[in-house]
């Protein structure tokens, strides 16, 4: 299996499974939503769950693969204010905490970069 196979394999199960996430318990996802979006947090919980199920979708198909890496990577920035989010709530939690609040930053640019490596590999 080639490393752009497994790197799409992998978001589509990531994204499959967030997606899922957000729509079965969504509580801990509202709570990250930037509170200046306009309206409730659950609808935002909620799009970007049905969201990531449908990037997942794209990237499970290999005709639509390309479209779906830059369907992942415009998500993964678009999510990214949530994980900022995180971070500045979490900023006086106890260490583990602050660590993954903090660790999920560098994290989306990894994802954004592999969703876009995806779309060139299409």
């Amino acid at each position: 299996m080639t490393h752009a196979r497994k790197t799409t394999g992998f978001l589509a199960i990531l994204l499959g499974g967030a997606g899922a996430l957000h729509l079965v318990r969504p509580e801990p996802f509202d709570s990250i939503v930037p509170s200046a979006l306009p309206g409730s947090a659950r609808n935002y919980t909620y799009a970007s769950g049905v969201a990531e199920l449908g990037v997942a979708g794209l990237l499970a198909v290999p005709r639509t693969r390309r479209l779906g890496g830059i369907a992942a990577a415009v998500l993964f920035v678009a999510v990214f204010p949530a994980n900022v989010q995180m971070a500045y709530d979490w900023r006086r939690a106890q260490p583990r905490k602050r660590a993954i609040a903090f660790g999920r930053l560098p994290l989306q640019g990894l994802l954004i970069a592999q969703a876009l490596h995806v779309a060139r590999q299409g």
